[in-house]
């Protein structure tokens, strides 16, 4: 049987989309601190560290902790329909991009994301950090070693920036992927880091100097504008500070 609260949703916008999710009463789903858009009558918001009772203290804060490492806050968000009907909460990305929907039950229980990516899951949903297996990804593979590991058997949404492209690879296909644009992928893909190759590639390729490689069997899930990019086209463009504490292209 599963363990996951059975919710409904849908998604709504285009490039700054947000989810609104329906439960029935009794119903909960989990949330990434701050993100919450609206909720209507019945619906009660509690933050809390502890997700799993079964734990006690010291294992919920232990995972309290190690949400904090994985890019998640140290305390969870819950949004439970205490009331008599159906009621609604809504949750908005913090960035422009997409909203992916993941039922775990048919990812084999568990996703590894991307940093930040978490937004919100059906009660029953274990939110944990996970780490790269090869010392080699972790250093250069764009997230570092800590990923978020989503676990359970109901529904999870991450965020994504950009649009989103999915890959279903085949055992022993591999998939070489800018680094910063893999956002989930299967347990059952192997993630690696390969020198992008070749002197000019190196430093005018504009890819860095590694890439990811992604080998099947899996689902991989990537992201057309990671939010670091992103950051950093809207940095270039921004006036530098002169040592007098003016700024180039100021005319005063």
């Amino acid at each position: 049987m599963p363990h996951s609260d059975v919710i409904d949703y849908r998604i709504v916008g285009d490039d700054l989309q947000g989810v609104i999710i329906t439960l029935d009463p009794n119903e909960q789903v989990l949330a990434e601190a701050g993100v919450m858009l609206y909720m209507t009558d019945g619906i009660q918001m509690q933050t809390t560290m502890a997700t799993d009772s079964s734990k006690g203290f010291f294992g919920n804060l232990a995972k309290a902790v190690g949400r904090v490492f994985s890019g998640a806050g140290f305390f969870i968000t819950t949004f439970t329909n205490h009331g008599r009907a159906r009621a609604d909460v809504a949750f908005a990305a913090p960035y422009p991009g997409k909203i992916i929907p993941i039922d775990l039950a048919k990812f084999g229980g568990e996703v590894l994301c991307q940093k930040d990516s978490f937004l919100c899951a059906a009660r029953g949903t274990d939110i944990s950090v996970g780490f790269q297996q090869r010392l080699g990804s972790g250093f250069f593979g764009g997230e570092g070693f800590i990923l978020q590991r989503l676990q359970g058997d109901g529904l999870a949404f991450i965020h994504a920036g950009g649009a989103t492209i999915s890959h279903r690879l085949q055992p022993g296909e591999m998939l070489r992927v800018d680094t910063g644009c893999v956002v989930a992928f299967q347990p059952s893909v192997q993630f690696n880091i390969q020198f992008v190759g070749g002197f000019k590639n190196a430093l005018f390729g504009g890819e860095g100097l590694f890439l990811a490689t992604l080998t099947g069997p899996g689902e991989v899930m990537l992201q057309t504008l990671p939010f670091s990019r992103l950051v950093g086209r809207i940095g270039a463009t921004l006036p530098r500070a002169t040592s007098g504490g003016g700024f180039f292209g100021d005319d005063n």
